[in-house]
């Protein structure tokens, strides 16, 4: 039985026990990182929380085993109920009988959860004792990962970074473990000195930081397999087609791939996309998401669509009883990039051609968040080189919309719950903030307008937001009172949230703004009575845009602008309306030097923090000029060694020594003539420096010694030249003083 083992069976640990559990807890954090993308928030927290609490039972009781078990199990059980009623999965109530049976109830499977996390801890800690084991735990780790990290959406580089250095730490620590447990002298003394052992820790990890900073980015040499099967197969990484895997390979602008994981910066992209030749101005809807989870917008939900046909009129579920103006538009893809659907104005209501042809492959219509899904070939995805759409977008009369109330909008016209959804931990001040701003309002359309307003007014518009200054973990939380800059994807994901928690049902939409207009020879044609001027729009990636839609139950979905520097172009029957057949100057550049896409989430604090590499620096600067001063006799004599051209004896650093302390005295006063040997200057410089004759005396013996004496010179002799001259120094500069 090892000693390691009899001091846990006593209920004595080491502090590398507790090391261990360090390392161990921050590996754990790592895969906790990857799985809140597909977990619960309340089963995330839990697990964190089990994670923890045994980490610090397992340290800091002073029992055996068995009982630190108990009380483990005992300490699981409280946080397993304290999580499931604080995330509302049961609300207990009547007598303790009652609750205790609720709770058991809902016990699964959130259970499993807290105990296979508590095993895996307790079996990591006692199984991976060793060098070698660690080594495979954390090789398993590190493959698993990397894995992941190709396979799936989910970005998995700083975790790996972050089990790498949990890994090295782990390693350290078992190295002096052994140490101490193979040489217990040895450690006692080792402990005598722990600034070296810090100091030396602290210089290998500023040299790997400061290394990695400046590190030049080289392109992977070896193509990894799953992108070499996908290039294999026709199919580009950077393009999704309906059910294909899609991993963002860039941080410029463009059409969102994916919308769970919103933040971070992007560098505009003008790439056309397409060009939309249309009788009306709008924005080109893609589509819709309803679920926000605290990082973003959830896209895996499965809708009922059903098969359309060219020339087929599409039915839309929530239209809204208001007049509608027909829009067509005649779109050309200006790229070969793949899209799982069509863009158009809201709402599309039937599909003329695709490609110049009355028939296609097959389409996808979602009546209840009007998109028009492209089912492409899984192998091949293509999408349509040409198509046109006809839309009907509504006219709203503002003036009525204004005065209608609660009841008479939503009274006999209720939105789907699900687009009042919000998370179970959604932050209180979000709510607070909202309802402050639209405490004034009276109705939907003011609270929403003043939301509106708000956002425009109080918050910048960038394209790479200061993320340092994020301390929530909540996205719209995050935007409001931490960093309070971003584009599109913070402006409408915030408008949608705080005009949810007002009670008025909201979307989120992405697809692209309007684009650049083009001057065609039709805007020149003369307008012939009845008809109407066609525009032609050119789309880049640049103009991916995201916005919030807002149902006002009769008046159906009505999409509201709230990222500053846009101009929704939205219907409505006021005289003063821009007319739709006259160039608009200012808002459309806006357009065009604005955009978003859904950002790369490697991008997102991929960074070391400034402070750290600084910190790194200046340790590596302390080191090095310890090194200069350590070595500075090896420095200067291999000097001197350059100018002899051979190495130096000791005989001759005596003399290099000798000479330095001569050249110094000099720079002091003590002079000497041409003709005085070295002993006669040394006489009179004593009876000039009374203080300092004994030294300089001892300082002649030793160069003397050196010079005429038979006997052998070594290196303890230079060295002692150098430290009473040293001490000349110092006499010298006291008599002076």
């Amino acid at each position: 039985m090892s000693t390691s083992s009899r001091e846990q069976s006593m209920g004595k640990r080491s502090w590398y026990h507790a090391a261990s559990l360090l390392w161990i807890f921050l590996i754990g954090m790592q895969w906790i990182s990857f799985t809140q993308e597909s977990w619960y928030t309340e089963t995330t927290s839990l697990v964190l929380w089990t994670l923890a609490a045994v980490s610090v039972l397992e340290i800091i009781l002073p029992f055996k085993t068995i009982y630190r078990n108990i009380i483990k199990a005992i300490v699981l059980i409280y946080i397993l109920h304290k999580t499931l009623i604080d995330y509302s999965v049961y609300i207990p109530y009547g007598t303790l009988s009652d609750r205790t049976e609720q709770f058991l109830l809902h016990l699964t499977p959130y259970i499993w959860f807290s105990l296979c996390a508590w095993v895996m801890l307790e079996a990591a800690l006692r199984l991976v004792t060793t060098t070698r084991r660690i080594l495979v735990f954390l090789g398993v780790n590190i493959v698993s990962m990397g894995i992941l990290d190709s396979f799936t959406q989910i970005p998995l580089w700083i975790e790996v970074a972050w089990v790498m250095f949990a890994g090295m730490g782990w390693l350290v620590c078992q190295h002096f473990r052994n140490f101490q447990l193979n040489y217990p002298q040895g450690w006692k003394r080792l402990l005598r000195y722990p600034y070296k052992i810090l100091a030396n820790i602290a210089i290998i990890f500023s040299l790997i930081i400061v290394a990695s900073v400046n590190m030049p980015e080289v392109p992977p040499t070896l193509t990894d397999p799953y992108t070499a099967w996908r290039n294999y197969t026709g199919s580009s990484t950077s393009q999704t087609g309906n059910g294909t895997l899609d991993i963002p390979s860039s941080t410029e602008s463009g059409y969102s791939r994916e919308d769970n994981q919103l933040g971070g910066g992007f560098n505009f992209d003008y790439t056309p996309v397409m060009s939309v030749t249309t009788n009306e101005r709008s924005y080109w809807r893609g589509e819709t998401r309803e679920e926000y989870t605290g990082t973003g917008w959830d896209d895996r939900r499965r809708v009922s669509s059903e098969d359309v046909e060219i020339g087929q009129t599409l039915e839309n579920e929530d239209a809204g009883n208001v007049n509608t103006k027909q829009v067509t538009q005649k779109v050309t893809m200006l790229n070969d990039s793949v899209y799982p659907i069509l863009f158009g104005a809201y709402s599309i209501t039937e599909v003329s051609s695709v490609n110049g042809e009355n028939e296609s492959g097959r389409m996808l219509w979602n009546a209840n968040q009007a998109e028009l899904h492209i089912v492409t070939d899984r192998q091949q995805p293509q999408f349509p080189k040409t198509y046109t759409v006809v839309s009907e977008a509504p006219v709203i009369v503002e003036d009525e919309l204004r005065t209608k109330t609660f009841d008479d909008l939503y009274g006999s016209n209720p939105a789907d719950d699900m687009y009042l959804q919000m998370p179970s931990r959604f932050p209180d001040r979000v709510t607070e903030l909202a309802a402050e701003i639209t405490a004034s309002a009276n109705t939907p359309y003011e609270k929403v307008a003043l939301l509106q307003n708000y956002l425009q007014q109080n918050f910048n518009y960038t394209n790479n937001p200061d993320l340092s200054r994020k301390v929530s973990n909540d996205f719209v939380e995050g935007f409001l009172f931490d960093i309070r800059e971003g584009y599109c994807d913070y402006f409408s994901t915030a408008l949608v949230m705080m005009a949810r928690s007002e009670g008025i049902p909201a979307r989120w939409v992405k697809g692209y703004a309007p684009g650049q207009m083009s001057l065609n020879s039709d805007m020149q044609a003369p307008r012939q009575p009845g008809s109407e001027i066609e525009t032609t729009y050119t789309v880049t990636n640049a103009d991916a845009h995201s916005w919030a839609e807002v149902y006002f139950g009769e008046y159906g979905w009505i999409p509201v602008e709230a990222t500053p520097g846009f101009d929704m172009p939205l219907l409505t029957e006021q005289p003063d309306v821009q007319p739709v057949d006259e160039p608009e100057e200012q808002p459309e550049e806006e357009q065009v030097v604005e955009e978003e896409q859904a950002p790369a989430p490697e991008q997102a604090a991929s960074g070391i923090p400034a402070f750290v590499i600084w910190a790194a620096v200046a340790v590596l600067a302390l080191w090095v000029a310890y090194m200069f001063w350590r070595n500075r006799f090896s420095l200067r004599f291999w000097l001197l060694r350059l100018r002899t051209g051979g190495p130096l004896t000791p005989e001759q650093k005596v003399v290099a020594e000798t000479e330095r302390w001569i050249r110094y005295v000099k720079r002091k006063g003590l002079t000497r003539s041409g003709d005085e040997t070295l002993r006669e200057s040394v006489n009179r410089w004593s009876q000039a420096k009374p203080s300092a004759a004994a030294t300089l005396q001892e300082l002649l013996a030793m160069f003397e010694r050196t010079r005429y004496s038979p006997a052998s010179v070594t290196s303890d002799d230079w060295k002692a030249v150098y430290e009473t001259a040293s001490k000349l120094r110092k006499e010298l500069k006291a008599e002076r003083a």
